[in-house]
């Protein structure tokens, strides 16, 4: 055990902070090495921040400079106990959550931001079958590789980084049982160093599946010296780069093969920047289809405490969440003029002003994720919204619905804190592409009309949903956002509002599509 009140070099003890010691005694090597060696250890990370007096950020730099990849155990990977998740269920609705991440073969969790092993299994049992080619251009620590290897499907995985496809291939280092997945041929993934944006080596429609997590812009450093490196990227940069792995993806996919991707939301400003439906975006610019929009809930999340009291002081979530839409390259390329119909009125449903339900509360929510029972669902939702975000100073709720059910309250046109805009007819389940446009242009019309009474420094919050037409998805809360660009407001956070574990009929689990169990909140600060 290492005393870090003795100097390790020197052997001289003192009582100022080691790092500073090594610093100014020994040099910025000697002072690498320290840290890397209490690494190595073992010691927890909050320790070594402390010892040495450095952040997270510089632990990861000093560690992603050393090895080449940013890793967070430097020890090799633990003896194989047992080769398949226990209990195993697909995913049968949007919200996949995932309390362990899943430790099974060689999978663990040394490669940071690598996704859960879950992920990959979930879709490559949905959109692929023995024997079809699964393809991962960001394979990080080789999770995909190690599932498709699992499966008996071929993979061909590569990565930017030479240090991450090393660690891909140790963690291919197994022989899997013959008798593992009904028997069917196992393959050896093709490991090597790729860019995604240049796939010239694979022929047009040779793909059958890509299952990817790419960087996101800026938030984890993957690689210290690694020209290409989408983690070093702006937001800008970086949804420039991802439109040239949109369009070779789409290239070498097969029709009617799947993409699927995932990505998360950063924060800038204490303001959410929504690179997950920016991505979405560039994918559907390169020709794909929104087959799904799965959420992917995180469970890292302090919620209580500390957190807890920050969160309402400074009003603000922690990200708890992170997006997989599943992209389908059309089996036809059928062009259509782009002509948008006049479309007339709005028959099938109606905005009208009413006040709602609300259900007293212990605690407000603290993440992007809210989680509600089914029973008081929407009057747990309502009394949070109207809670952190009226400020006390009143609140005006606009609420689409049918005909049969408009109930018009009044209203006294005075000065507001928050408006909140409610689309339960969302909820129907046969919507057409009109009603749809005529939606979001009546969102957009009322948001206009409403926005001189809202205060400075409040808040526009719109709860909607995605929803399928013609078996693919609209993905509402993606073009809302798109949609609602007046420089008067400003995107402060987008909360995911589901009900707690649900079981579905067995029509529901058998269906060829995921069941939508999701909605949004999108929450618009009105700029001082």
């Amino acid at each position: 055990m290492v005393n870090y009140k003795v100097c390790p070099i020197c052997k001289v003890r003192t009582n100022e902070n080691m790092g500073e010691h090594l610093r100014k005694m020994h040099g910025e090597s000697e002072f690498k090495k320290a840290v890397l060696k209490a690494k190595e250890s073992g010691l927890p990370d909050a320790e070594i921040g402390t010892i040495f007096n450095i952040t997270f950020r510089e632990l990861e730099k000093i560690i992603t400079e050393a090895y080449g990849i940013n890793i967070s155990v430097l020890k090799k990977p633990k003896k194989i106990k047992y080769w398949a998740p226990k209990n195993f269920k697909e995913e049968t609705s949007t919200v996949w959550s995932f309390k362990q991440r899943g430790n099974w073969a060689t999978h663990d969790g040394r490669y940071r931001g690598n996704w859960s092993p879950y992920i990959p299994r979930n879709v490559i049992l949905k959109y692929s079958k023995p024997g079809d080619i699964v393809f991962d251009y960001f394979v990080g620590g080789g999770t995909t590789a190690v599932e498709a290897k699992l499966l008996g499907r071929r993979c061909i995985a590569r990565d930017i980084n030479p240090a991450a496809v090393s660690l891909t291939k140790e963690n291919l280092k197994f022989s899997r049982p013959n008798d593992f997945w009904e028997s069917c041929q196992i393959y050896e993934p093709i490991v090597s160093v790729g860019d995604a944006r240049n796939l010239k080596d694979l022929a047009n429609g040779s793909i059958d599946l890509i299952c990817a997590h790419p960087p996101y812009a800026g938030i984890i450093n993957y690689s210290s010296k690694v020209d290409g490196d989408l983690s070093k990227l702006s937001v800008k940069d970086f949804l420039e780069e991802m439109s040239k792995v949109a369009k070779e993806s789409y290239r070498v996919l097969k029709p009617g093969g799947k993409c699927a991707i995932l990505i998360g939301d950063t924060r800038k400003k204490k303001h959410v920047v929504p690179i997950g439906f920016k991505t979405i975006n560039v994918f559907l610019d390169a020709g794909f289809k929104l087959k799904e929009l799965v959420i992917k809930r995180q469970h890292n999340c302090k919620t209580t405490g500390f957190w807890y009291e920050k969160s309402i002081k400074y009003n603000f979530l922690l990200l708890a969440h992170e997006y997989l839409p599943i992209f389908e390259k059309p089996k036809l390329s059928v062009s259509s003029p782009n002509i948008r119909e006049k479309i007339p009125g709005y028959g099938s449903f109606v905005p009208f002003i009413e006040k709602p339900a609300l259900k007293k509360v212990d605690q407000l929510e603290t993440t992007t994720v809210w989680i509600f029972p089914e029973k008081d669902f929407e009057e747990r939702l309502n009394k949070n919204v109207i809670n952190r975000y009226s400020n006390g100073n009143g609140y005006l709720t606009v609420t689409f619905g049918t005909c049969s059910t408009s109930k018009t309250s009044f209203d006294k046109e005075n000065k507001i804190g928050l408006l909140f805009i409610k689309s339960p007819f969302l909820n129907n389940g046969s919507l057409s592409r009109e009603d749809i446009e005529n939606y979001l242009d009546k969102t957009k019309e009322i948001i206009l009309q409403k926005l001189p009474r809202i205060n400075k420094g409040g808040f526009v919050v719109i709860q909607t949903q995605d929803v399928r037409v013609d078996e693919f998805v609209e993905p509402l809360g993606k073009r809302m956002v798109d949609l609602i660009t007046t420089d008067k407001l400003w995107l402060k956070e987008i909360v995911v509002v589901t009900q707690e574990e649900q079981k579905f009929k067995s029509e529901a689990v058998k269906s060829r599509n995921l069941k939508i169990i999701h909605q949004y909140l999108l929450i618009y600060e009105v700029r001082n």
